[in-house]
């Protein structure tokens, strides 16, 4: 087979508590295995809030399991408690790939946010979008329904689960 060149870009924290609330957990081997087989995914980018030393184990877990980890930069001079939300640098990071004309076919994103919304529909009319994978399916964004199931998919039905559970 032909391996095509998709891209999946994952909310970290989204696919973590999605999956907790749920009461399950997934492994991130299987899963790095389930997006190469499934979608054909040649490259995964794995984005985390910050940089925290006591989870370098985890980090090096992700990394290990085949996924590219991408930090959030914060500034180190912040006051306030630093929030997690990766939202923007995961479009900055696929819209970069646009503009800078990297050879890519497909993106399959996880995460259940509403806010990748406008950048689905503009990938889906540049055909550059495959699926979004939702963690939890109470929790995905409603923004989504009209896309249809072509478009999306929730990682804990019984046969995802199945194949990507710790």
């Amino acid at each position: 087979m032909n391996e095509k060149n998709n891209l999946a870009f994952i909310d970290g924290q989204n696919l973590y508590l999605g999956t907790k609330q749920d009461k399950w957990n997934v492994d991130l081997f299987k899963f790095r295995t389930y997006l190469k087989d499934k979608y054909e995914i040649s490259e995964a980018y794995y984005f985390l809030g910050y940089l925290q030393e006591e989870n370098d184990d985890l980090y090096k877990e992700i990394q290990k399991a085949g996924f590219i980890v991408v930090f959030k930069e914060h500034s180190q001079y912040a006051e306030t408690k630093k929030k997690g939300n990766v939202d923007t640098d995961i479009v900055f990071e696929i819209m970069k790939n646009l503009l800078e004309n990297k050879i890519f076919n497909k993106v399959v994103l996880v995460s259940g946010d509403g806010d990748y919304k406008k950048l689905v529909d503009y990938l889906i009319i540049k055909d550059k979008f495959s699926k979004i994978l939702f963690p939890n399916v109470r929790y995905a964004s409603s923004l989504y329904k009209k896309l249809g199931n072509k478009f999306f998919t929730h990682l804990g039905r019984e046969d995802v689960k199945y194949k990507i559970k710790k």
